[in-house]
């Protein structure tokens, strides 16, 4: 536990430092690098690949603990991961708009 603390703020140490650097504009025009939406992309999948695990793992299992409810499990695991997969692709369209230029 430990370990994960100091990694996160070593993380955290590191992105505070590299803000400002980011922040300032390219010399010779052009297109600047924008790392934020890449990042919230790249959360935004974590996150649902997490998520949508996270169901199909535990829908399996309670199928195993009650067979005769498999059908009724299965339908709204399918649901859920619908739900998901549709809430990520919203914030995977908010990431694209926000790294587009103009």
């Amino acid at each position: 536990m430990l370990n994960v603390v100091r990694i996160c703020l070593i993380c955290m140490a590191v992105l505070v430092t590299a803000s400002p650097v980011m922040a300032q504009g390219q010399a010779g025009g052009g297109f600047g690098m924008n790392f934020g939406p890449a990042f919230g992309a790249g959360l935004v999948i974590i996150g649902a690949a997490l998520g949508i695990g996270r169901i199909g793992g535990q829908a399996v299992e309670g199928m195993s603990r009650q067979p005769e409810a498999a059908g009724n499990i299965q339908t709204a695991m399918i649901i859920s991961a619908a739900l998901i997969e549709g809430a990520t692709f919203f914030a995977l369209i908010v990431c694209m708009l926000f790294n587009w230029p103009g």
